[in-house]
């Protein structure tokens, strides 16, 4: 017998979870035989966002990544003003302005991502669609793009884009998940059902957990259940 979404009438496929349309959570009826219900800690969103040690946690890893950039802006300067000094391959003129150039990328680049993270707000969010692309392109190395295709509560579609190496949300979120954006921690996707996710993230470090931890195994820090 088929199932409809009790909010915007789309049909939900056995054992199905969430809508994909609106990302409600699926009838009772629907889920699968033994799972938990919804009143396990495992379900639903966290109310530890506020948490004094989470923030305190926060703070410190911001303050880190702050004094990293201020080491490593200036570096390509130092590091270009010293090679010219040394090599007669370079003159100093010119590692001067190199390393200038290279300095003031890297701090464009954080200054940006700054502003991204301040202008980036908390929105709840179902993924509807997940694509990985791979390109080849000639003398160059392969380039790998993920797109996690979310649509939000409010009904506006966004797309996640990630670029090899390590992807948070494509590797951490499925089609039909429903999840909440947090832009002021190191991890920020929590999972509203996190029965059948692989781990738990820490919100400061970003270490993978097991379900039944309660605090970061790393750093101590206060886990998203």
């Amino acid at each position: 017998m088929a199932t409809f979404c009790t909010k915007c009438g789309n049909e939900i496929k056995d054992d199905a979870r969430f809508c994909v349309v609106c990302g409600s959570p699926a009838p009772v009826g629907n889920a699968p035989a033994g799972s938990a219900t919804a009143d396990t800690p495992l379900v639903g969103f966290s109310n530890r966002v506020n948490d004094p040690e989470i923030s305190a946690a926060v703070k410190k890893m911001r303050s880190s990544s702050k004094l990293f950039a201020f080491i490593l802006i200036p570096l390509p300067l130092i590091a270009l003003l010293v090679y010219s000094g040394v090599s007669d391959s370079m003159e100093i003129s010119k590692g001067i302005l190199y390393g200038a150039i290279i300095s003031g990328i890297f701090l464009v680049v954080s200054l940006v991502s700054f502003i991204k993270e301040r202008a980036s707000s908390t929105y709840d969010a179902t993924v509807i669609k997940k694509k990985h692309y791979t390109r080849d392109r000639k003398g160059e190395a392969r380039s790998e793009e993920y797109i996690t295709v979310v649509r939000t509560d409010s009904g506006k579609k966004k797309k996640i884009r990630e670029y090899g190496g390590r992807t948070f949300a494509y590797g951490y979120l499925n089609e039909g998940d429903r999840f909440r954006y947090h832009p002021q921690f190191a991890f920020p996707y929590e999972l509203y059902d996190k029965r059948h996710a692989p781990c738990i993230y820490c919100v400061a470090c970003q270490t993978q957990n097991p379900l039944s931890a309660d605090r970061c195994e790393h750093c101590g820090t206060p886990l998203l259940k």
